[in-house]
Formats: C-alpha cells, sequence, structure tokens
C-alpha cells in the first residue's frame, strides 16, 4: 500500500533542498561579486556585441549579441534586458531575455523572470510565476551535439537530423 502523505512530504522536502541550492548558488555569486570575482553591468550600461571572459557576471543593464562564459555562471538581474544566446556553466534569470540559453549544468528562470527562447541544459528550473515561450531540451546527449555543432559554424538545428 503506498502512503501519500509520505511521497508528499519526500516530495516536499527534495524541493526545498533544490530551492535551497539555487539560493546559495545565487548569494554566492553576488558574494563573489562584492569580492572582485564577478562582473557587473550595471543598470545604467548598454552593450552590443559579444560579451566573453573567465569571471562570473550579473547583467542588470541592457546586453544584445551574444554572452559567452562558458564555465562561468550568469545572473541576468531584475532590472537585466537582454536580447542575446547566452552560453554559460549556471544561468539565473530574474529580469527579461530574448534569446537561447544553453547551461552547461542548471538553468533557472526565477519568478520575476520573463523568457523569450529555447533551453538547453541538463537541469531546468522554472519558478512559479516565471514567464517562458520556448522550448526546454534537457538530455546531457543534446548538450554535446549542440556543442559540436556550433563549434563546428553549423546551424543548431542539424541536430534535429543527426538524433
Amino acid at each position: 500500500m503506498i502512503d501519500m502523505k509520505q511521497i508528499r512530504e519526500n516530495v516536499s522536502s527534495k524541493m526545498k533542498t533544490n530551492q535551497q541550492n539555487d539560493t546559495q548558488l545565487l548569494n554566492e555569486t553576488r558574494q563573489a561579486s562584492k569580492q572582485g570575482g564577478t562582473s557587473a553591468i550595471g543598470s545604467s550600461i548598454h552593450i552590443t556585441g559579444t560579451v566573453s571572459g573567465d569571471e562570473d557576471l550579473i547583467i542588470d543593464g541592457h546586453v544584445e549579441g551574444n554572452v559567452d562564459l562558458k564555465g562561468h555562471n550568469v545572473i541576468v538581474g531584475k532590472h537585466g534586458q537582454v536580447q542575446a544566446n547566452i552560453e554559460a556553466n549556471n544561468i539565473v534569470v530574474e529580469g527579461n531575455l530574448n534569446g537561447d540559453l544553453i547551461g552547461e549544468e542548471k538553468v533557472i528562470i526565477r519568478e520575476t523572470g520573463n523568457v523569450h527562447g529555447n533551453i538547453v541544459s541538463p537541469r531546468v528550473t522554472l519558478e512559479d510565476g516565471a514567464l517562458f515561450k520556448g522550448s526546454i531540451e534537457m538530455e546531457p546527449r543534446q548538450m554535446n551535439v549542440v556543442k559540436k555543432n556550433t563549434s563546428s559554424g553549423e546551424a543548431a538545428d542539424t541536430k534535429k537530423q543527426s538524433a
């Protein structure tokens, strides 16, 4: 016989643990920013082009183009207005984003986040209240196919033909 109360408690406990881990990631990145380990694009800054580097990034301003921070974390803050594709280790969206997201580990869309684009990541979290329009691919093997296609200059749509 299945004990539904026990199942609810287990699921609730697991969800709380995941939310705590997500919040911890966000807090660590913001703390690193204060200590100089993270760069920030302030709310009055407008950038057009490719943003790349070797550290974490918090975007509270306007970015158009591409954000390429493989192996690092990107946070689009509540005031962030991004029209760009983002590729990073972990991506957290609290503001507005128009573009595709490739998260090597995880993509999180917060309740204040608004995303129009596709997500490819092994782990995706959409908080209650988040706005999202696009597709989500969570298979780890898809990550390898997307990386190979984008590094060889092929369109991302070719991955569907090879699957």
